[in-house]
């Protein structure tokens, strides 16, 4: 081995992290993740679905493989934006001790013909060599949404690759798992769909109220505070994303900003500035629910988003 290979050796060995960079078109490394699903409030269930399809597979090869399992697969996650789906896939790498490679569709896409889908296979390809590594593609619906709708070849071609590279992680690979994320994920195409590649559709849902006085909790650490009751703030903000608490505390900053270059000093973020923030905001996981459920209703012939209604009907959201 020449000292240029040791080296590249040496360099695979040492990766934690791989992600795609936008400014260079290039794989760049990074630290491993640190989130587990210890970090992770509540989703229970999501948490327990990921643990048959990813985990258990790893920890016990040779019990899955009595069922004609492997190690490996994919994982569709859907649901209202700002609900923290990044980073569950984030924590299901941290969970495995994985390498973690996150795709956006911008450092993809090229203006070259036939650019896009080299950079999409030399993704994969880094994916096979770093095993084991979750794969996170992000926003799929941008990458994968129907080619029956697509106008230009080049859209069509990358959607074409990407159903590939899927096939070739079942036929050729154990220890690399695809976690994809979606707001909307009845606009893929079909052939998505289908077993082997995104079959595991997993529902991810706003944070419950434990939960969302845990994010406020942490978005609220480090900074000035006083007289905070955040357990009734959780429930005055119900069906609100992870997201939509990330900017009320945001506001309430702002507020006691206000009051510090009035006063001259350090002021605290009072219980009030929060209570005037959520008061100013409304959950915008409520316009995705409206979608969500006239899809489910009307078009769901598989019935694949009934748990959207149930979990509508459990939240009295009309």
């Amino acid at each position: 081995m020449s000292d240029r290979d040791e080296i590249a050796e040496q360099r695979r060995k040492n990766l934690k992290l791989i992600q795609f960079s936008k400014d260079d078109q290039s794989l760049v490394e990074s630290e491993k993740p640190k989130e587990t699903f210890a970090d992770v409030g509540g989703l229970d269930e999501v948490k327990k679905k990921i643990r048959m399809n990813f985990i258990l597979p790893l920890q016990h090869p040779d019990m899955f493989a009595a069922y004609g399992k492997e190690a490996g697969g994919s994982l569709l996650l859907f649901g209202p934006p700002g609900c923290g789906k990044t980073f569950l896939a984030r924590a299901v790498a941290g969970e495995i001790e994985a390498n973690f490679l996150h795709i956006e569709l911008q450092a993809i896409l090229s203006m070259y013909s036939g650019q896009s889908e080299h950079n999409l296979h030399d993704i994969f390809e880094k994916a096979r060599e770093s095993k084991p590594c979750v794969i996170f593609i992000d926003e799929l619906d941008a990458m994968g949404g129907s080619r029956h709708q697509m106008r230009q070849h080049h859209d069509r071609m990358l959607v074409n690759q990407l159903l590939l590279e899927l096939d070739g992680l079942q036929a050729e690979n154990e220890q690399v798992f695809v976690i994809g994320a979606t707001n909307t994920p009845w606009y893929l195409d079909s052939a998505l769909r289908r077993p082997g590649r995104f079959n595991h559709l997993v529902f991810v849902p706003p944070p419950e109220e434990a939960e969302r006085a845990r994010i406020l909790e942490l978005k609220l650490a480090g900074k000035p505070a006083q007289g905070l009751n955040l357990g009734k703030i959780a429930a005055q903000t119900r069906l609100f994303s992870g997201a939509d608490l990330e900017q009320v505390v945001k506001d309430a900053v702002e507020s006691a900003m206000e009051r510090m270059f009035a006063s001259g000093e350090l002021e605290p973020i009072l219980h009030d500035d929060l209570v005037k923030a959520a008061k100013l905001r409304k959950a915008t996981t409520l316009e995705w629910f409206s979608t969500a459920k006239n899809y489910a209703t009307f078009s769901d012939v598989n019935q694949d988003y009934q748990i959207v209604l149930d979990y509508a009907k459990k939240h009295g959201i009309k």
